[in-house]
């Protein structure tokens, strides 16, 4: 309501002067229940180029998103400043524009690496070293955007490359020495982990454009869904009142270190050093599955779960890389499982058969079903909301038979 100098009221106080107080009294009252019963109209929402409005979170407040300057398709986006390649050359991440009121944020996978044996790009390098070959448009699962059946197709999508070697939650550099073999001499390699600073900066673009999400989806493939419980924690921090959901792809079985220390290599243990309860368990002690019970711990709220398959090649040959080698994941991988349950009530997982390594990105999304369980159902209620339940393959040697869409 405007209050003027001008206009109506100072000539109802000319009025009103000189006559009884009682009179007085008794028009300024109905003056009064007047004006209560003409408000101006609100203020019009906030004017930002292709913002989109969407139903609010509560009754006070407005969600809307800044998607000004986005393309259709992926964006890329080179943030600078500290983030960087494992090799020193240039971190980029993707966004896709989506509703402003569904957030994804993928953290892309691509190995580790901790001593110039698996560290030397000259070498068999256990990792990514750059984003040369990185492309978002190229992937399937959950990206393949048009197939009916996708239960994010209507998502922003935030999709944060790894070329860190680091899990993603690096913040070292690192010069280690490569050996010498046949035709290949020994020499100093570098290596920038830089993985806290690169996913940092990826979601700091979601914190920015991406103002007051309803449904938020976290996730990972590989190394990317390593850290995918700490950064939901992050997320969820910045959304206190969004339906915050985490599903890591494919690191369950992964259980201690035996030749090499993360928290020495790729200062892990400063980086998680705001997860309380992870901060308390020591170098020797520590193992991925803790970043679940630690982010969980912070925030109850979160929904936690993860995919596996019981014989997963790819993390048995990291497994024996790292000084653990196992016939059989399924063992380690149980392990996890229950310690994790025992810790969240409300976690939730899906094991399937088979050595097949990493599902979110392949058309496996929409063709897998174990023990009678749809993956993509079971993906898209758990995204939701929706109950769901363990799924455990019973075969858990041989990989699941395709289904088709009913």
């Amino acid at each position: 309501m405007n209050n003027n100098n001008t206009g109506f009221f100072p000539i109802l106080t000319r009025l009103i002067v000189g006559t009884s107080a009682r009179f007085a009294a008794l028009v300024l009252i109905a003056v009064t229940a007047l004006a209560a019963c003409s408000e101006p109209e609100p203020p019009a929402a906030p004017d930002i180029p292709t913002a989109v409005n969407v139903p609010a979170v509560d009754a006070q407040e407005q969600t809307y998103a800044d998607f000004s300057g986005l393309e259709p398709g992926w964006n890329a986006f080179a943030p600078g400043g500290d983030t960087l390649c494992s090799d020193g050359s240039e971190y980029r991440f993707f966004v896709k524009q989506g509703e402003p009121d569904k957030l994804m944020f993928y953290l892309e996978g691509g190995g580790a690496c901790w001593d110039g044996a698996n560290c030397d790009p000259d070498l068999q390098p256990s990792y990514q070293v750059n984003l040369a070959a990185t492309d978002p448009a190229n992937a399937h699962g959950i990206l393949a955007f048009e197939h009916p059946e996708n239960p994010f197709a209507d998502y922003t999508i935030v999709y944060a490359p790894y070329c860190s070697a680091d899990v993603h939650l690096g913040d070292s550099v690192q010069n280690h020495m490569a050996p010498a073999i046949e035709g290949h001499a020994s020499h100093e390699v570098n290596i920038q982990h830089r993985g806290l600073a690169n996913a940092t900066a990826a979601m700091q673009w979601a914190f920015d454009h991406v103002l007051v999400p309803r449904q938020i989806f976290v996730t990972g493939s590989s190394a990317g869904s390593i850290p995918s419980p700490f950064y939901a924690l992050e997320i969820a921090q910045q959304y206190p009142r969004s339906s915050v959901v985490q599903l890591g792809d494919a690191s369950g079985g992964y259980r201690g270190f035996a030749n090499f220390n993360p928290y020495d290599v790729w200062a892990t243990d400063e980086v998680l050093a705001e997860m309380d309860y992870v901060s308390t368990i020591s170098a020797d002690e520590f193992s991925f599955h803790h970043l679940y019970i630690g982010a969980a711990q912070q925030r109850p709220d979160i929904r936690f779960a993860s995919y596996d398959n019981a014989e997963d090649d790819v993390q048995k040959q990291f497994l024996a890389l790292g000084g653990t080698p196992t016939e059989s994941l399924l063992p380690l991988l149980e392990t996890n499982l229950n310690e994790i349950g025992e810790a969240i009530p409300d976690f939730r997982y899906y094991v399937a058969g088979g050595s097949m390594h990493t599902i979110l990105l392949r058309p496996e999304v929409y063709s897998y079903e174990v023990e009678g369980v749809r993956f993509v159902d079971w993906l898209t209620d758990l995204a939701a909301g929706e109950p769901v339940q363990n799924v455990m393959c019973l075969n858990c040697e041989l990989a699941p038979e395709p289904v088709q869409a009913p």
